[in-house]
């Protein structure tokens, strides 16, 4: 069992270092959720986010760990990841029950918490990769102080809540200076990201790539991804 959890904890970290587009299922049909996972994995998907709002961080309300546990299985038979983004009030409340649900990484809001590096460092004492976000008027150096506790940094390149908004302008000088003090953490885009956004934060520094409305609003959302991957220069 410990060998078995030794290879899967290598299998997420390498995912988590190449560059990847990560599907949110915020904008999927949930009628045919199981289905649309499978459209885009086929397609070379392997991080598969989800957006976790409760009504209060932010204004809508979205999903829980049961509808993470509802595609965990099928995500990590693939030898794919759960991404799980936070965008709640008291984080930690909630962190055991994702990693039980089968998150692979969990991600929260700087500004939902006087508790970073404690809330970090509990999501890596059950077992997932820990990530820091940050809203687009927070600075950057709001992450300063926890770059070695910190596996990924979210860097949202949207107001945090509603997909399908516009990609903010400016985003790719805040991925860049955020590239320069955190170093070797994963850096990962959220919002407005398409075939015509993901290559200026590539440039800039990002390696994970989050697109929701892009991939599942489309038609095709298999063909979808390929193009925001091929945008991104990512796997």
């Amino acid at each position: 069992m410990e060998a078995a959890t030794d290879k899967a904890s290598a299998t997420r970290r390498d995912l988590y270092s190449s560059k990847r587009v990560a599907p949110s299922i915020l904008s999927a049909d949930f009628s045919r959720l199981g289905s649309q996972v499978e459209d885009v994995m086929a397609a070379g998907a392997r991080i598969i986010h989800v957006d976790v709002m409760d009504g209060h961080f932010v204004p809508p309300i979205t999903i829980g760990p049961l509808v993470a546990s509802s595609i965990s299985d099928q995500v990590h038979q693939a030898d794919g990841a759960i991404d799980v983004h936070l965008m709640i009030e008291r984080p930690d409340d909630h962190i055991e029950e994702f990693a039980r649900a089968g998150a692979d990484s969990i991600t929260f809001h700087a500004e939902a918490t006087p508790h970073i590096n404690r809330t970090l460092n509990a999501i890596r004492e059950l077992g997932c990769l820990a990530g820091l976000a940050i809203n687009p008027g927070t600075p950057v150096a709001a992450a300063g102080e926890s770059v070695h506790d910190a596996d990924v940094f979210l860097c949202m390149t949207v107001n945090p809540g509603w997909g399908g908004q516009p990609f903010i302008a400016d985003s790719p000088d805040k991925v860049r200076r955020l590239a320069s003090l955190v170093g070797e953490g994963t850096i990962e885009v959220d919002g407005g990201i398409d075939p015509g956004t993901a290559g200026s934060v590539s440039d800039a520094g990002a390696g994970l790539f989050v697109a929701g409305s892009a991939v599942f609003g489309a038609d095709d959302p298999g063909a979808a991804y390929t193009a925001i991957a091929e945008a991104a220069g990512a796997v």
